[in-house]
Order: structure tokens, then sequence, then C-alpha cells
């Protein structure tokens, strides 16, 4: 069992996520980002399957045809589009729901430092992008949800971390002034869309 490099990949892996939500600020979701990897479900099976170069999952999954690591993590994490499959009335079969944008932007911070982890020095900005277009045919995922994480991932292929982070913070302060919104009557709305447009 290789507990212990598992431990060092996933504090690390959380390192890279938490500096990557913070640029977003997304402080909280930084600071919680896959805590439930340290559970024992998770831990355990974490180190025994082990490689470095690859999630652990993927080899349990191998060996037993499914991982109870994963089930449980996807199960605890909403930043995965797995998170959000549910029954979905209009197709009447299981579909991807629509993610609220800051757990598509916990996502884009989460496939960015797993491509950093486990690529390595060979990492690119191209390297996110390039694994979700290998996997995605695979995805059930929601189209509004698929449209905003390639967006994003796109544009960190050719413009890079700067520009791309400055735009997950656009859409993050776009959402909350939308759950804002939709919290507040319509009378103190009018008044903040002066202050808003003044910005």
């Amino acid at each position: 069992m290789q507990l212990r490099n598992h431990l060092k990949t996933i504090h690390h892996h959380k390192m890279e996520v938490m500096k990557n939500c913070f640029r977003v600020k997304m402080y909280g979701q930084g600071l919680l980002h896959d805590l439930s990897k340290y559970h024992p479900v998770e831990l355990i099976p974490g180190g025994k399957y082990f490689q470095g170069d690859r999630s652990p999952n993927a080899a349990e999954r191998e060996e037993k045809g499914y991982s109870a690591a994963w089930l449980h993590h996807k199960g605890h994490n909403k930043h995965h589009w797995e998170y959000w499959i549910d029954f979905s009335p209009t197709e009447r079969r299981m579909a991807g729901a629509p993610m609220p944008t800051r757990y598509v932007l916990e996502m884009v911070c989460d496939r960015i430092a797993a491509s950093k982890t486990y690529k390595k020095e060979a990492y690119t900005d191209a390297s996110p992008l390039e694994y979700y277009e290998k996997s995605r045919p695979y995805y059930m995922i929601h189209p509004e949800t698929d449209r905003l994480l390639r967006e994003l991932l796109t544009m960190l292929a050719q413009e890079g971390e700067e520009k791309t982070f400055a735009r997950m913070r656009r859409l993050l302060g776009e959402s909350r002034r939308e759950a804002l919104r939709k919290r507040l009557p319509d009378c103190v709305n009018a008044k903040l869309d002066k202050v808003w447009i003044k910005r």
C-alpha cells in the first residue's frame, strides 16, 4: 500500500485547486475542495491502488468493475458533473442537470490542477481541454454545463490562465448578482441596477 504517496498527491492536488479557486475569489470552495478524499472509503483504496500517473479510482475500477471510492467521491462533491445526474421528466431518462456556475468554475480549477498533478512537466494550458475532448463522448453532462466548461477550457488553451481566471471571476460575480436578484423585491432590484450600471 502506498498510502503516504497517495496522501502527498491528494494534498498537492488540493493545494493547487485551492490556489486556483482563490484566484477566482471562491475562498470557501477552495478550502473545502475534495475533503471527502480523506474519508476512509476513499483514502484506503487510494493508497491501495496508487500509481502516481493516474487516478487510483481507474485501477480500482479495472480490478472490481466499479470504484467504491469514486462512487463516494462523486456523491459528496458538487463540482463533478456526475453529482448532477438525475431522472429528467422531459426526456424520460437519466440525464445531466444544469450545474450552478460556481461548481462549473470549481470543476475548471479542479481539471487544471489534476492535469498539472498527473502530467507534471508535460503539462500545457491545452492539457485540460485535450483530456475533456477525449473523455466527453462518454459523459452524461447537461448541454449548458458542457458549453460553459468547453468555453473556459478552450479559452485556457488559447489565451492562458490570466485571461481565463479573469473571465471566471466575472462569471462568478454575474451568478452571485443573479442569485441575489432572485431573493430581492423588484423595487430593490431597480435601485441595484442603477448602482451596477455605474460600476
